[in-house]
């Protein structure tokens, strides 16, 4: 045992930030979907929580469309997801990527939906089939072939000429899924139609139609925002959150329907989403709601913005901590479910899939981009998003089973609107006895300053405490949850100022928590003892709280009468390098920079051009050691050669407009005004492979033997795109020889109404003309390397 140094006790400088708990006022109810009807071996709903196997359980669902990523890359996908925390995949069936032509729908190759969701089984994942008819995920037609479009009915109504045409395309889908769906499926949710906001009707009669033709799951869904008018008790209720968004006009400000989702708060419709396809007054910040927005079901999300699809007239971008944030806000909002579009980008599969201007859309999307920003990009690489979101679901799979099951309560002193910069933005979940101080202080375009002097009263039905001991400054960007009286090993922990990420099993159980950047780690255990490693930095500066050095990782032993807890302190600056994996059923908890998954054997699997260094947690060593993989021959990441461009005719400052948006230029016009680039690839080696294309300009398109077959619209951001992905076998150097590509760039027009990310818009602005420019093409070739 080593000694704890005493250190100087700060005074508080201003009143502590208080909430008091507020115990479930309604009693909990158990509705008849999923419980007496369609009842399923795993899942059922309450009012308050959705139950797995008999507990409570915060779900974290993941949208993927499968008819957009190919085949032969959707289990790597999957256990992506899977190691990100994800427990269920959202897939759209789009219509018009399974039926070009009447009477003949395809499930074969990339469009077969049924072993999608045998391989997810297989991979340890639910899933929840968004099957329509109508869907939008910015597809053509909302997902409609066109002769259904074009047919003389009326759409998404129960005119029974509609139904007529419906009726056997779920016969069809019916056929590949009936047989997957069951009292013991994976598949546990069935999305009926997307954004209807006033024919619950048709919303029961579409339930009616695929229950008839097989396609069971114990719960169905329907989007709820918008003021969406649902059947009463026949669909669970979905909502959403992006913190920015395409679908307004190009000089449109931060919208108040985007920043209200930075702030805590208990209103859980979003009139923003689709607004654009509706009609949708301004709104100032609303007031505040009952806790649930229904009084049969609990919170749940489809749709926090996993990134944003990129239109052209507007070019959103957000970063890992702002999608984080709009997440971390839902929890402590009192989420039970919460769902991602989208958690992993894709490619349209054939061209003119998009929404466009041309099919009478008021955005003009890429034509085969559909890359959303996610954690998990088309190309297969990870976004920053998805290391902030995975300890979000560390955290949900090792508390999740009790926070399910507490209501939320807002502090007394809440922020007077979405201009407010200055009150600290917290949430207190908690079931009276226990509970979790969410803090997010991080949003986008505004900056925020660093809030000064936070400390926190909370009041609980065992007493009020005060934490931390004295008042801390909380920096920008601070995402954290902190716990109040949380016990584990016979320990009870009254507070910690740093995020739990979560418990390891072993002789006694291990609580791994993960410093906040510029906060000190403070824990608190009144009447405890602390043991540790011999060079642990540990201060006390009141009786029975620990401060922690996090200069590296730490590891601490709390005794407490017979209880012995040991809390391992991952410091913030490699917050980023955290996996906790859980694919063998006990948790691993692992520091890579490389993406890493568990692959069926239960052996860890990373994907680097070179050998990867990765550690892994060894609970009976208490430290960290190197994973060894097997020998294999490494990639590549090289610069590849490009040839002199040839360059177009100036462009004009705009190629049309729709609804006061611009247009996005014409294959005709790319090839006008576009500058072209051959790009020369060397032979395959070893690995998947991506083009890094790092560019400035207006719109990107990659030609292939004269087809287009990838495009882009710039936002500042790098290109990568999935090589293995495009042309037929063979086509992009699977020989022995070298391959061509033509890359064409056309400028970005000074005038140009289009509206730009921060970084972009300033190198736009200190060009001189149209905007233009080739920065470098890289090839990465990364294997996957498996754990020896």
């Amino acid at each position: 045992m080593t000694s704890v140094l005493p250190s100087p006790r700060s005074t508080p400088t201003s009143q502590p930030l208080s909430v008091t708990h507020e115990p479930w006022a309604e009693p909990l109810t158990r509705p008849a979907m999923g419980t007496t009807i369609d009842r399923h071996e795993r899942v059922a709903l309450t009012s308050r929580y959705v139950e797995i196997a008999g507990r409570p359980a915060i779900p974290v669902s993941g949208e993927l469309h499968y008819s957009r990523v190919p085949r032969a890359q959707w289990e790597e996908r999957l256990r992506l997801m899977r190691s990100g925390g994800v427990t269920v995949v959202a897939a759209y069936v789009i219509w018009n990527h399974h039926e070009v032509e009447p009477g003949r729908p395809s499930f074969e190759g990339d469009l077969d939906v049924a072993a999608f969701v045998s391989l997810c089984a297989a991979v340890g994942l639910d899933v929840v089939m968004r099957i329509g008819p109508w869907c939008h995920g910015e597809v053509r037609n909302g997902g409609f072939p066109d002769w259904i479009q074009d047919a003389p009915v009326a759409h998404r109504t129960d005119d029974p000429g509609y139904l007529a045409l419906v009726e056997p395309w779920f016969a069809a889908l019916g056929r590949e899924l009936a047989p997957l769906c069951g009292p013991a499926s994976n598949v546990i949710a069935i999305q009926l139609e997307n954004e209807l906001y006033d024919q619950p009707g048709h919303l029961a009669t579409l339930k009616a139609l695929a229950r008839r033709h097989g396609m069971t799951a114990p719960v169905y869904t329907a989007t709820a925002w918008g003021g969406a008018e649902l059947p009463a008790g026949e669909v669970l209720p979905l909502f959403g959150g992006y913190g920015d968004g395409f679908w307004v006009d190009a000089d449109h400000d931060w919208d108040t329907t985007f920043r209200e989702h930075f702030f805590f708060s208990h209103t859980w419709d979003d009139p923003g989403i689709g607004a654009d396809l509706r009609d949708h007054p301004g709104i100032g910040r609303r007031g505040e709601t009952p806790r649930l927005p229904s009084a049969s079901f609990p919170a749940a999300t489809c749709e926090l913005g996993g990134g944003m699809a990129t239109a052209y007239h507007r070019r959103p971008l957000l970063d890992g901590k702002d999608i984080a944030a709009v997440a971390h806000n839902k929890i402590g909002n009192g989420s039970g479910w919460q769902g991602y579009y989208m958690y992993a980008g894709g490619v349209n599969p054939r061209p003119a899939l998009q929404e466009s201007h041309a099919t009478g859309y008021p955005n003009d999307l890429p034509e085969f981009d559909y890359d959303f920003h996610a954690p998990i990009g088309s190309a297969g690489r990870l976004a920053s998003s998805h290391a902030e979101l995975r300890r979000q679901h560390a955290f949900l799979a090792a508390f999740g089973p009790a926070i399910a099951e507490m209501p939320s309560t807002l502090p007394e002193r809440l922020p007077a609107g979405v201009d407010d910069a200055i009150t600290l933005r917290w949430a207190l979940r908690s079931d009276g006895e226990s509970g979790w101080v969410f803090v997010t202080w991080q949003q986008p375009h505004v900056a925020l300053e660093t809030y000064r002097g936070a400390q926190f009263a909370v009041t609980l039905d065992r007493g009020r405490t005060v934490f931390p001991h004295a008042p801390v400054d909380v920096p920008a960007g601070t995402i954290a949850h902190w716990p109040v009286n949380l016990e584990l090993g016979g320990v009870r922990l009254d507070w910690a100022t740093a995020s739990p990420l979560t418990v390891l099993g072993g002789e006694h159980p291990t609580l791994v928590v993960v410093a906040e950047a510029g906060i000190p780690v403070e824990i608190a255990a009144q009447g405890a003892t602390v043991e540790t490693d011999p060079d642990a930095a540990i201060t006390s500066p009141a009786p029975g709280v620990f401060v922690v050095d996090t200069s590296e990782v730490r590891r601490l032993e709390l005794v407490q009468g017979e209880g012995r807890l040991a809390v391992l302190v991952v410091p913030a600056a490699s917050a980023r390098l955290v996996w906790v994996l859980d694919a063998t059923g006990e948790r691993r908890l692992v520091l890579s920079a490389a993406p890493v998954h568990e692959d069926a054997a239960g052996a860890l699997v990373a994907r680097s051009a070179s050998a990867p260094a990765v550690q892994e947690y060894h609970v009976q060593a208490g430290r960290f050691e190197p994973v060894t993989f097997a020998a294999r021959a490494p990639g590549r990441d090289e610069l590849v050669e490009v040839s002199a461009p040839q360059h177009g005719e100036v462009p004009p400052a705009s190629y049309g407009h729709r609804a006061g948006r611009a247009s996005a230029p014409t294959r005709e016009d790319v090839a006008r005004y576009g500058t072209a680039w051959t790009i020369s690839l060397p032979p395959k080696g070893h690995g998947m492979r991506t083009l890094e294309i790092e560019w400035a300009g207006d719109v990107a398109r990659l030609e292939l033997d004269g087809e287009v077959v990838a495009d882009r619209f710039w936002d500042g951001t790098p290109w990568t795109i999935g090589l293995d992905a495009l042309g037929a076998p063979g086509a992009l150097g699977d020989g022995n020889g070298p391959v061509e590509l033509t890359l064409r760039i056309v400028p970005l027009h000074p005038e140009a109404s289009v509206h730009l990310p921060a970084a972009a818009a300033a190198r736009r602005e200190t060009n001189h003309g149209p905007l233009i420019a080739l920065d470098s093409v890289r090839l990465v070739e990364a294997p996957a390397w498996r754990e020896a």
